[in-house]
């Protein structure tokens, strides 16, 4: 059986108290993600990680340290190899239309994320932020990319 390996980002933010998370539609079923998505051709993660906060928030990233690299097997056949970035957000552009499947980008509190487990896309959601929380951080340069 083919054995797919997906590299994807995510952008991991908190301001006043709260997470930059993303209701999308999965599957029929809205669930709560931080902003992430898929590497594309000839970007680097950094870019990647810009590119998808943009397009599923509205709002500008800017990448400050990375969380970590998260490791986890999907559906049938997938395996995720995912880079979770640590940042701000920038100008906010409302009028911007989101990514096909995005129902909205919203903020909450811990404790709101955490009310609403069963809603998480996966696992890895509350991950990032119980690593973020415990002050998990490698410098962005320990990303090499091509000269």
């Amino acid at each position: 059986m083919p054995h797919d390996i997906h590299v994807t980002v995510a952008a991991i933010v908190q301001r006043d108290l709260r997470y930059l998370l993303v209701e999308e539609n999965v599957g029929g079923r809205l669930v709560l993600n931080q902003p992430a998505g898929h590497l594309e051709a000839h970007e680097s993660l950094v870019q990647a990680v810009v590119r998808e906060a943009l397009e599923e928030t509205a709002w500008e990233f800017i990448p400050r340290a990375l969380l970590g690299v998260y490791h986890y097997e999907g559906p049938v056949g997938i395996t995720y190899v995912c880079f979770a970035f640590i940042g701000d957000v920038g100008h906010h552009h409302p009028q911007r239309a989101l990514d096909t499947g995005i129902h909205q980008a919203l903020w909450l509190t811990r404790a709101e994320l955490m009310a609403r487990v069963a809603d998480h896309r996966g696992p890895q959601v509350r991950r990032a932020v119980d690593d973020y929380e415990s002050g998990r951080r490698y410098p962005l340069d320990a990303l090499v990319s091509p000269a």
